[in-house]
C-alpha cells in the first residue's frame, strides 16, 4: 500500500500536467475571462476522468527525481504545443474582425478581447466572443476533450515528440487562420473598395461637398447591414474549419 499510493498520485499528476496545460490554452475552455479557480477545477476534473481511462497505460514512476521532473516537463510541453496549435485557430476571427472594423470605419473602437488577452477592435471582440458561445452550443468542446484522450495515442507518454511535425502544424495553422479571416471578411473588402472608389469619384465631381461627413455614417450603416447578412455564413465557415483543425489531433481524423 505504501508503494501503491505514491504511484497513483504520480500517475494522476502526470495526466494533469498535460491536460492542465491544454485546458489553460484551449478556446472556450481556457478563456482568460473565466476565473482561474474555475479553470483549475475544470482541469482537475477532466484530469481525474482521463486518468481513470488512460491510467493503465502510463509508465511506472521513475526511481530518479531528475527523470521524474523531465517526464513532467515533457508532458507540460506536449500539452502546451497542442493547446497553442488549437488556440491559433481563433486568430482567424481576430483577423476578420480587424479587417471588418477597418472597412466600416470602426477601427478606432477598441475593447479588451479576452481570447487575445489585449485590446483589439470592437468587431474582433464581438466575433471571438460569439465563437466561444457557438463552440459550446455546437458541442465542439466535446471534440476538444476527445483530442485530449487521443493525444495519449498520438503522443504516448515518454516516447518523444516530433518537434518538426508540430512546427509544421503551427505554421500551417497560422497560414490557414489568416486565410480564413480574409475569406470571412472578403465581402467587406469588396464593399470597402467599391465604397471608397465611389467616394473618390464623388469628391472629384462635387468638390464643395463635405464627403467625410456624409460618408462616415453611411459607411457604418451599410457595414452593419452587410454584417447582418453575412455573419451567419462567416461563423458557419469558421466552425467548419475549426472542426477540421481539431480533427488533426484525433485518431480517426
Amino acid at each position: 500500500m505504501a508503494d501503491l499510493v505514491p504511484a497513483e498520485v504520480f500517475a494522476f499528476f502526470l495526466v494533469f500536467s498535460r491536460l492542465g496545460a491544454m485546458v489553460m490554452l484551449l478556446p472556450a475552455l481556457g478563456e482568460t475571462a473565466i476565473p482561474q479557480r474555475i479553470r483549475l477545477m475544470l482541469a482537475l476534473s477532466i484530469s481525474f476522468l482521463m486518468y481513470l481511462v488512460v491510467g493503465s497505460g502510463l509508465p511506472a514512476m521513475p526511481p530518479s527525481p531528475y527523470m521524474l521532473a523531465l517526464l513532467i516537463i515533457f508532458e507540460i510541453f506536449v500539452g502546451l504545443l497542442i493547446g497553442v496549435s488549437i488556440r491559433l485557430l481563433m486568430s482567424a476571427l481576430h483577423t476578420a474582425g480587424t479587417i471588418i472594423a477597418m472597412q466600416t470605419g470602426l477601427a478606432m473602437a477598441q475593447a479588451f478581447d479576452p481570447t487575445q488577452g489585449a485590446q483589439s477592435a470592437l468587431m474582433s471582440t464581438f466575433m471571438t466572443l460569439m465563437a466561444v458561445v457557438l463552440i459550446f452550443v455546437t458541442n465542439m468542446h466535446h471534440i476538444m476533450i476527445s483530442a485530449m484522450y487521443d493525444s495519449y495515442i498520438l503522443f504516448p507518454v515518454g516516447k518523444g515528440v516530433m518537434v518538426n511535425d508540430f512546427a509544421e502544424i503551427v505554421v500551417n495553422t497560422v497560414a490557414k487562420s489568416f486565410l480564413i479571416g480574409v475569406q470571412i471578411a472578403s465581402p467587406f473588402i469588396v464593399y470597402g473598395l467599391v465604397f471608397n472608389i465611389g467616394l473618390g469619384i464623388l469628391a472629384r465631381l462635387m468638390p464643395q461637398l463635405q464627403v467625410f461627413f456624409v460618408a462616415m455614417p453611411l459607411n457604418i450603416t451599410v457595414g452593419f447591414l452587410i454584417l447582418g447578412v453575412v455573419l451567419a455564413a462567416g461563423m458557419a465557415w469558421f466552425l467548419q474549419n475549426m472542426e477540421m483543425g481539431l480533427s488533426a489531433f484525433l485518431v480517426q481524423g
